[in-house]
C-alpha cells in the first residue's frame, strides 16, 4: 500500500492542524493505521493509532486530550487532528500502515508501509 501525507505547516503555540494520510494499493480497511513523530535529534515516537474499522484509538500520553486520529475508509484516508499544539510537538509527521493483528500498535517495527512524512513547526 502506498502512503501520502499532508497538511503539515507553520502555526502558533496553541493553533490546530489536520493532518491527512490517503492510502492506495490495496483494501484500507485491511490495515491498522498509526501517526508517529520525529524530532532533529530524537528517535521516532508514537502518537497515534486506530483499528481497521475505527472503533479504537489509542495516543500517546503526550499528545492525550489534545489530539484525535480518525479514518474514513470509504476515502482511504487516515486523519490526525491536532490542536492545542506546543512546541515540543514540532516533528515531521508520518503515517503507517499495520496489515498484522498483533495487539501491540505503539511499536515502529510493527508497521509495513510508511508514508513520506510531513513538517509541522510549531512557534513559541
Amino acid at each position: 500500500v502506498q502512503l501520502q501525507a499532508y497538511g503539515g505547516g507553520l502555526v502558533q503555540a496553541g493553533g490546530s492542524l489536520r493532518l491527512s494520510c490517503a492510502a492506495s494499493g490495496r483494501p484500507f480497511s485491511s490495515y491498522k493505521m498509526g501517526w508517529f513523530r520525529q524530532a532533529p535529534g530524537k528517535e521516532r515516537e508514537f502518537v497515534a493509532a486506530i483499528s481497521r474499522s475505527g472503533g479504537y484509538t489509542y495516543y500517546a500520553d503526550s499528545v492525550k486530550g489534545r489530539f484525535t486520529i480518525s479514518r474514513d475508509n470509504a476515502k482511504n484516508t487516515v486523519y490526525l487532528q491536532m490542536n492545542s499544539l506546543k512546541p515540543e510537538d514540532t516533528a515531521v509527521y508520518y503515517c503507517a500502515a499495520d496489515g498484522s493483528y498483533s495487539e501491540n500498535y505503539s511499536e515502529a517495527y510493527k508497521y509495513d508501509y510508511w508514508g513520506q512524512g510531513t513538517q509541522v513547526t510549531v512557534s513559541s
